[in-house]
């Protein structure tokens, strides 16, 4: 188990410590996942962050990489939601990167929403969570609070497609002083702001305090002209003072690292994670400030080498101290790669 997980999510970096895991974890996957050495069956060691081996991100959909080192138990293979393509990413999870994770996840999130437990409303089919060997990537982000919820409530149901369960949505926010919902942001916009909300759900909210989590992407969105500001003025209209909307980014690929949006507007990174922004022709390391495309190095992915990813999106690090007080690496989305697929779990 990293020690790195031992601290706040934003507190002060061991970049030396996480080079050092970052390079370990690197070669058990060269010694016990052979897809992976045979992509780079030259690397030695990383002097530096930016010397770390990656994978991109298509090839996810095109090899199931497995490492099969000692003590590792694989448990089920989570799967992104639908790209143009047809061809769904494929991660093999495991027993010790799923308890990493879920700490790594729990941490990032109870920071922007506090550790208070509360009813969590998620707009999805609960029957999502019942495919054999596999899970979503929509329902690991929801499931992913549920540490934080006193109660559970899926609100949508596949067999009705048109229908949000309303009923169960006040009985759920009933006694309770505060609330979690989370949903892809389209659906959070069609089901939620845009809803044939009931009267009584209305009443029920203006006397209660909620945080919208969201991820998704805006594709859907933007072809409706919907900003994000539109958004949240939409969900943050009839609750009380002290509600939020939080739109965390994160990948299939790299399961258990999300990076909500802070009040500034920029993406943190975690103590335990490091972001690498690479020219999109040389794939050279660029400096704060110029955009390129997002490489994404943890140090949680034991079962498979995901733990450093080239991405497809574009952003810029963001140099000097945030006004939020958090403190690490930070970074602003750019959108994607022009002529890119785009992803059906975190499209930008």
């Amino acid at each position: 188990m990293t020690a790195l997980l031992d601290a706040p999510p934003y507190a002060p970096r061991d970049d030396a410590r996480f080079l050092a895991e970052a390079s370990a974890l690197t070669r058990a996957h060269l010694a016990d996942c052979a897809d992976y050495a045979r992509i780079w069956p030259d690397f030695m060691d990383a002097a530096t962050v930016e010397d770390l081996p990656w994978l991109h991100v298509g090839l996810f959909k095109q090899i199931h990489f497995r490492t099969a080192s000692p003590g590792l138990t694989h448990q089920r293979v989570l799967r992104s939601s639908a790209t143009t393509s047809g061809t769904s990413s494929q991660v093999a999870l495991d027993d010790k990167s799923s308890a990493l994770q879920a700490r790594s996840s729990l941490a990032i999130l109870q920071d922007f929403v506090g550790a208070e437990r509360r009813p969590l409303i998620v707009l999805d089919d609960a029957g999502a969570l019942r495919q054999r060997g596999q899970i979503a990537a929509r329902v690991a982000a929801a499931l992913s609070l549920v540490p934080l919820a006193s109660t559970t409530t899926f609100a949508l149901d596949a067999t009705r497609p048109d229908h949000t369960q309303w009923s169960a949505i006040a009985a759920a926010l009933s006694g309770a002083a505060s609330f979690l919902v989370y949903g892809f942001t389209w659906v959070l916009w069609q089901r939620w702001a845009r809803g044939a909300m009931p009267d009584d759900v209305r009443a029920l909210l203006r006397t209660r305090r909620g945080h919208f989590v969201h991820s998704g992407g805006w594709k859907k969105l933007e072809a409706e002209a919907v900003a994000p500001e539109v958004l949240e003025h939409a969900l943050l209209d009839g609750v009380a003072s002290g509600s939020q909307v939080i739109d965390f980014y994160g990948l299939v690929e790299q399961n258990g690292v999300v990076f909500p949006r802070c009040a500034a507007g920029a993406r943190h990174v975690p103590r335990w994670a490091q972001i690498v922004v690479r020219d999109p022709w040389s794939f050279a390391a660029l400096p704060p400030g110029q955009p390129g495309l997002l490489q994404f190095i943890n140090v949680l992915a034991h079962g498979a080498p995901y733990h450093s990813v080239l991405t497809e999106d574009l952003g810029q690090r963001i140099a000097g101290d945030c006004s939020c007080g958090r403190g690490g690496p930070r970074f602003t989305l750019l959108g994607r790669v022009p002529r890119a697929e785009l992803r059906g779990c975190a499209n930008v």
